[in-house]
């Protein structure tokens, strides 16, 4: 009888992501069962309050239990703003929990030692740079972390006008390109940007946790009975 395939579960507080993982899953993770949870009123919480409380935390916890009661073999948050309590929700259930962002922060430390984070929201600017400073030592690599802001960008692509928060991310890569040596993306959102820039064989890699992430579990998922 042939065995049940494996099953990822994968939590999201955003719909807009479930199509981007679903593409990169079908691309990259054959046979892999793939289901979402999504919840919007987590990142909503977060940017009202300007940080992730206990409460909205405890919230990230039940859905991965939840995700864990629905047969997961292993669960990836896609939301670098909760990561925290990601990090909290793996100790409390039986199967690998992983952080979106994980993946894409120990790219960038083996990648150089100036390493540069930007993004259009600080409550995912700072936990991601706090894990790319946390990778770091765990690698015993001495690292400068450089991170950077694109003021008025969310705002603009919020109000639907994406061409400001285009450009304004675009001026933050130009910018923060010639002090570091890899630049990582603190959002999933910012990635379409990076094939709108001039080619450059000077520019520093350009990585984005999407990618990574899926590139990761292709080479470590496996089933829990």
């Amino acid at each position: 009888m042939p065995s049940a395939p494996v099953r990822l579960g994968l939590v999201h507080t955003s719909a807009t992501l479930v199509p981007v993982f679903e593409q990169l899953c079908r691309d990259h993770l054959s046979g892999v069962h793939v289901f979402n949870i999504v919840d919007d009123s987590l990142i909503k919480d977060v940017i009202a309050h300007g940080r992730l409380r206990p409460a909205t935390a405890r919230r990230v916890v039940h859905h991965v239990a939840a995700a864990e009661a629905a047969g997961a073999d292993t669960i990836m948050v896609t939301c670098s703003s909760i990561g925290r309590a990601v990090e909290t929700a793996a100790t409390l259930v039986d199967v690998p929990v992983i952080r979106v962002d994980r993946p894409m922060a120990e790219r960038a430390v083996a990648a150089g030692r100036r390493i540069g984070v930007i993004a259009t929201l600080p409550t995912t600017l700072d936990p991601t740079a706090d894990l790319i400073a946390r990778c770091g030592a765990e690698a015993g690599r001495e690292i400068v972390v450089s991170a950077r802001l694109c003021e008025g960008a969310f705002e603009a692509l919020m109000a639907g006008d994406s061409a400001t928060h285009d450009a304004r991310v675009s001026a933050a890569l130009e910018d923060l390109a010639s002090e570091v040596d890899v630049i990582a993306l603190a959002q999933a959102s910012m990635a379409r940007v990076v094939s709108t820039l001039p080619v450059s064989s000077s520019r520093p890699p350009i990585l984005a946790s999407p990618p990574l992430a899926v590139d990761w579990l292709r080479h470590h998922l496996v089933r829990h009975d």
